[in-house]
């Protein structure tokens, strides 16, 4: 055994040695994650103590679950956890079915110039700083006179009131959402559609299948992997609310809060109040908890279901 693995280490040390340019290429990634991934994983040790900056971490008195109680023993905590598991849900949902149709439709198109225009427009809003998007909605949907409100009074509706009424901004955000991501994630889709042979379509032609057959029988079917690869890594991160698309767009509007507060934005406010580190460390240890258990029950669910679309 102890020969098999000196063996196998003098290979890899080979290979190495064979490809030193490729390797090198993959130090700055394994840097990159090893700072901002793995080195700072000591600091979730803040989540248990009090936290001084005079101190440091080690020095800081150890408190044990005490900065956990703040945030669920608050009255706003079932509003905030179930706003965060909503939103994201309509999120993930609604960015996913429109990735994908987007997808389906630029692989359909043959002309290659209004392709890449069509690519490149549909994947700007992506690039799009979430304060400008912000300030975008607030022109449309605030102020005394909102935009929105002038284009239904020329159809001959009534206008509403948006920044009163909470109940209709779970759909403008999942709206804006969709805008921005679906592009991106289209990106994704249609690259995976790209890596579908050619000959699977060849043969349905031959068989007589139209397009829709195609779509519905080849294309969407091979697609579901990335589909499920894609949705649970999202899944992974469902605990997380998006805070700068929701402090860019809602801002401090307090009578939003019952749909659109979440978690990070109510940690963000918590924060300025309390300036308690152990706090927000506390909650970020909680979302992160939370979001590998999420991860491990849906990829339990979609191996018994499709075991190629696990991740593991």
């Amino acid at each position: 055994m102890q020969y098999d693995r000196n063996k196998g280490r003098g290979s890899k040390l080979k290979h190495i040695a064979r490809n030193p340019f490729l390797y090198a290429m993959a130090v700055p990634g394994l840097l990159f994650f090893l700072v901002f991934s793995y080195l700072p994983i000591y600091g979730i040790t803040i989540a248990f103590k009090d936290y001084d900056f005079s101190k440091g971490i080690t020095g800081s008195e150890w408190v044990g679950f005490k900065n956990f109680d703040y945030f669920f023993t608050s009255d706003d905590f079932w509003t905030v956890l179930r706003n965060t598991l909503v939103l994201n849900a309509l999120f993930i949902f609604f960015t996913t079915v429109a990735a994908v149709l987007i997808a389906l439709m630029f692989n359909e198109i043959r002309n290659k110039y209004f392709k890449r225009i069509s690519q490149s427009l549909i994947f700007l809003p992506y690039f799009m700083s979430w304060i400008v998007v912000g300030m975008i909605v607030q022109s449309m949907f605030g102020g005394e006179e909102p935009m929105i409100n002038a284009w239904l009074q020329n159809i001959g509706m009534e206008p509403v009131n948006w920044m009163f009424e909470s109940k209709l901004w779970p759909a403008i955000l999942t709206v804006i959402r969709v805008w921005q991501g679906a592009g991106y994630l289209s990106i994704i889709f249609l690259a995976a559609i790209t890596g579908i042979s050619e000959d699977l379509y060849e043969a349905a032609r031959i068989d007589g299948a139209s397009k829709l057959q195609t779509m519905f029988r080849i294309t969407l079917p091979l697609l579901v992997p990335t589909i499920m690869i894609m949705t649970l890594l999202a899944v992974g991160r469902i605990f997380n609310g998006d805070f700068a698309m929701i402090y860019a767009i809602i801002g401090d509007n307090s009578l939003l809060y019952p749909t659109t507060d979440v978690i990070d934005t109510f940690v963000f406010r918590s924060m300025r109040q309390l300036h308690d580190f152990g706090m927000s460390s506390a909650v970020g240890l909680f979302q992160s908890v939370m979001g590998l258990i999420f991860v491990i029950i849906a990829n339990g669910i979609t191996r018994k279901v499709s075991k190629e679309s696990a991740l593991f």
